[in-house]
Formats: structure tokens, sequence, C-alpha cells
């Protein structure tokens, strides 16, 4: 990729007793989007939050909301998280009965529209949908909880999507998520990716503005 890449910090990996301190330091740092992951507990094993702390998060950031929906039937909700502030609505190919329709629902609310990929989901299935996404995250790990261990394979499917949006949808932005670090960044970028998602990686750093920084100058 010649372009710049962009870095989305995860704040799942957040201090919640502390989420105004920590998306003040995201707003301070060089970071482009603001990384926000809705769980319901049903499509994925794990419950984060809703309605509430997004527009909280939304009322304090001055970053893009790159929202992440890991939940069944994410149609039902796509205005409401319109409404409390996302930028971006992600919903899970996995999720979706009918993904086009879905993803035109997104964009006609004036929202960068992504499909999001679970590890063992290949990525032929986005050969129908490829030309009508702004956004395709492919999940690193299994969904559901932060600091998992990167999934190696994803370098290939990385690989294979950047090939089939070359010609079809070359703005594409693919996104990582799930254990992204300095030691697997560069292989991403290399590999096709132009959005790392970073949650532990960055909120149990020392320095997090810094981490971001090396993140971003890779």
């Amino acid at each position: 990729m010649t372009t710049d890449h962009l870095i989305a910090p995860s704040i799942l990996a957040a201090d919640f007793a502390n989420l105004q301190r920590d998306i003040e330091m995201i707003n301070n740092s060089v970071a482009d989007w603001i990384h926000v992951d809705v769980m319901d507990g049903v499509f994925v094993p794990n419950i984060s939050f809703g309605f509430p702390v997004v527009k909280a998060v939304q009322q304090h950031a001055k970053k893009p909301l790159n929202v992440h929906l890991m939940i069944t039937d994410p149609d039902r909700y796509l205005q409401a998280f319109k409404d409390v502030g996302a930028d971006h609505i992600v919903v899970h190919l996995e999720a979706c009965t009918h993904l086009h329709r879905t993803i035109h629902a997104i964009k006609d609310l004036g929202c960068l529209a992504g499909v999001a990929l679970n590890p063992h989901t290949p990525i032929a299935l986005l050969e129908d949908i490829i030309e009508d996404v702004d956004i395709v995250l492919l999940m690193s790990v299994n969904p559901g909880f932060g600091g998992q261990a990167f999934i190696p394979n994803t370098y290939k499917k990385i690989k294979q999507l950047r090939a089939m949006a070359q010609e079809r949808n070359p703005d594409l932005f693919i996104e990582i998520d799930g254990g992204v670090s300095q030691s697997n960044a560069k292989e991403l970028l290399e590999a096709g990716a132009n959005v790392l998602i970073a949650g532990n990686f960055v909120f149990s750093a020392k320095d997090q503005l810094a981490t971001i920084a090396e993140l971003k100058n890779i």
C-alpha cells in the first residue's frame, strides 16, 4: 500500500472508570479513528456496552467513531447507533441474512458501511458485496474478548482481500482487529491492510501516546 495507514485504538481495553480521560488521550494522539466494540452476549460470548456508553464516548470524541457491531440482527439498531454518534457502522457477514440491504441501509444513514469477517469465514464470500462496502474488518482473533493471540492465517486473508479489491474497490479500508502489536503491524501493512485496531497493546502501555505514534509511524 502506498497510502498512509490509519490507527484505531479500541476502547474495549480502556479504563471504564476513567473513560473520558482515555477518550481525551486518543483525541490528543495521532490516532485516526476510535474503535467501539458492541457485543450482545448472543452473537459473541461476551457483553460489552450499548447506546449510553457510545453516546458518552461521542460527547468527548474528536475523532470518528468506528462502531463494530458484534450482535445478532444488527438491522434493528442501525438508526439508533447513528443517533448516538456512529460515523462508521461495521456489521458481521455471519449475522446478516440480507447483507446487501444492510450495507445500503447504513449508507443511507450517511455512515461509512463496513462488513466484518470472523477468522473462519472465507474472503470469497465478499465477491458480490466488495464494490458496495467502504470497510472490511478482518477478525484476527475469535470475536468476543480482548487480549487474545493473533491468528497467523490472517496474513493470507489480507492478501486475498487486497487482490480482490485492487480493481473493484481500490479505496477499500481493510481493518485488522485482534492481537495487533508492534511485532506484527509492519507485516499486516505489507500484506495490504491499511487500518490497525489496537486495544490491549495501546491501553496496557506505560506511554499510550508514544505507543499509538509507533504504530502510526511504521
